[in-house]
């Protein structure tokens, strides 16, 4: 079992940014797959961007591509979402997610069904 608990969410004005952080509650291993999605009202979940925690290889929805940047740090066991350049279309729960021992793969973004723990969320509310 694996916990998950997201922070770092808040309010921000259009072309700012934020850093949330993902704490995981066990060390991990070389090929587990860490993502992060967001959850507008009304909206399906969109997977933005994974991680594997070995070799920190990155993989990007285009939506976010050269505006997010995910990153991990193993010593502390988080994941981190640097997000810039947000838009009120940004605005959405986001969560933290956990796939272990599979590595990454593109279509895992395509399907949250993939991710095997999930945090409780933290709102980004982007305001224009």
């Amino acid at each position: 079992q694996v916990q998950l608990v997201e922070s770092g969410g808040g309010s921000v004005q259009a072309g700012g940014s934020l850093r949330l952080s993902c704490a995981r509650s066990r060390s991990t291993y070389p090929s587990d797959c860490m993502a992060w999605f967001r959850q507008a009202p009304g909206k399906e979940r969109e997977g933005l961007a994974t991680i594997l925690t070995g070799s920190g290889g990155t993989i990007y929805a285009d939506s976010v591509e050269g505006r997010f940047t995910i990153s991990r740090d193993n010593a502390k066991n988080t994941v981190y979402l640097q997000m810039n350049s947000l838009r009120p279309e940004d605005t959405a729960m986001y969560y933290c997610a956990a796939r272990l021992q599979s590595g990454c793969s593109s279509h895992y973004l395509e399907d949250p069904g993939w991710f095997n723990y999930w945090g409780q969320g933290t709102q980004v509310t982007v305001s224009s």
